[in-house]
């Protein structure tokens, strides 16, 4: 079995994080001879973000990354925001279980992973190890409240981490029914930017609807740029965020009307949000880097929630590294509105007037009036978007009652 392909799909394509595009989906005859061993494997049922975690190190997307981290990369990434090796890396990505769980499975054993008690794939455990969970909580998100959601779901995980590589031959059936025409792989994506004949690309990553800012910002790396990859995030959010069906369907609507079609590529990212801000920036541009991504748009308090990072750390914190381990270039953006004034979206860099001319909504004010119908001000997103968003919060709600 091979754990790597070939890295570019152009020589001028940028190199993956470490070097090779990891690839751990078995093919053929093994992928066969190991789902049959796999039916006889002790079978762990894995969470919705480890579900995603598989997902992205099958594909690559997570690479250097071969499987679930043991102890040595766990504590120094947790500490220091690097693998054991050195390279640079800012988020855990461990398979946690519960004690009881833990005793029933040996180092050194083969065990099945598995969504729903369906093979996904085989993991052989090669560590198990306890953590400290408010050390995690405080180092890679900044707080130990558990009114965060990144930090209530790690205190709600299993006690014991399991580490090893792994081996895939089925992916999660979210691959299949959500966005499977728009799930590129980042082999894939290497392979159309470089028949698109993009050597510089721009990746912009978003959970939320694109509003009239997102669009200053990324027609302005557009004018630098060969190709804008449009890559919004599909894994597992907060109850209250609009659901992704809805969300694609406005980035559809406004990609179509507004932008030039020869230079904009949308697909799909199907990791869970871990609402880590700081290292969640780095976290994703490290994995639109192994997109073929040369570029990565941070804004203001990327990946962040409620108030527990500084409005510009996301950006911030790439200066703690040299460029070339982060090996993707950074474009920091700030805060941009709609101006009365100025007559168009500006930002805070550009805009000379007060915040009485500014037209900008919360995320909170924009789900009040969508669950009211109420389009959103033109200012502030396109008529087409807001349209959808009614519409696809109306159905949110019209399932909801049916399921009550």
């Amino acid at each position: 079995m091979t754990s790597s392909s070939n890295a570019n799909a152009s020589n001028n394509a940028i190199a993956p994080h470490g070097g090779r595009l990891i690839n751990r989906m078995l093919r053929g005859e093994m992928r066969q001879a190991v789902r049959e061993r796999a039916q006889k494997l002790f079978k762990l049922d894995l969470s919705p973000m480890s579900l995603s975690d598989l997902e992205l190190i099958a594909s690559g997307a997570m690479s250097p990354l071969t499987g679930f981290m043991g102890q040595a990369d766990y504590e120094r990434v947790v500490e220091e925001m690097r693998l054991s090796n050195g390279m640079v890396w800012s988020i855990p990505i461990t398979l946690p279980v519960d004690r009881e769980t833990a005793v029933l499975i040996q180092l050194d054993q083969e065990i099945a992973l598995c969504e729903n008690g369906r093979v996904l794939a085989v993991m052989e455990v090669t560590e198990k190890f306890e953590y400290d969970k408010q050390r995690e909580a405080q180092l890679v998100y900044q707080t130990t409240e558990e009114k965060h959601p990144g930090v209530a779901r790690l205190y709600t995980q299993g006690d014991i981490l399991l580490g090893g590589e792994i081996w895939v031959v089925d992916l999660p059936e979210a691959t299949e029914t959500e966005f499977p025409e728009l799930r590129h792989t980042p082999a894939q994506t290497r392979r159309m930017f470089a028949r698109r004949g993009w050597r510089r690309v721009v990746g912009f990553q978003t959970r939320n609807p694109i509003h009239r800012a997102h669009e200053y910002i990324q027609k302005t790396a557009l004018e630098i740029v060969d190709g804008l990859l449009v890559h919004p995030l599909v894994g597992e959010t907060k109850k209250d965020d609009i659901p992704a069906d809805v969300r694609i369907a406005s980035y559809e609507a406004i990609l179509r009307d507004y932008y030039p079609a020869e230079s904009v590529l949308l697909g799909v990212f199907p990791a869970a949000m871990r609402y880590a801000g700081p290292r969640e920036a780095i976290f994703h541009a490290l994995l639109r880097k192994n997109y073929g991504c040369t570029h990565f748009i941070v804004g203001r308090d990327h990946a962040g929630v409620g108030g527990y990072y500084g409005t510009y750390d996301a950006q911030l914190i790439f200066e703690q590294f040299k460029k070339e381990e982060i090996g993707i270039e950074i474009l920091p953006f700030d805060y941009a509105f709609y101006c009365k004034k100025c007559g168009m979206v500006v930002s805070s860099k550009t805009c000379p007037h007060g915040k009485e001319d500014w037209v900008y909504l919360s995320g909170t004010q924009v789900r009040e009036m969508l669950e009211r119908g109420e389009m959103l001000p033109p200012e502030f997103t396109r008529p087409e978007v807001s349209q959808v968003l009614i519409e696809g919060m109306r159905a949110k709600r019209e399932r909801e009652k049916a399921e009550a």
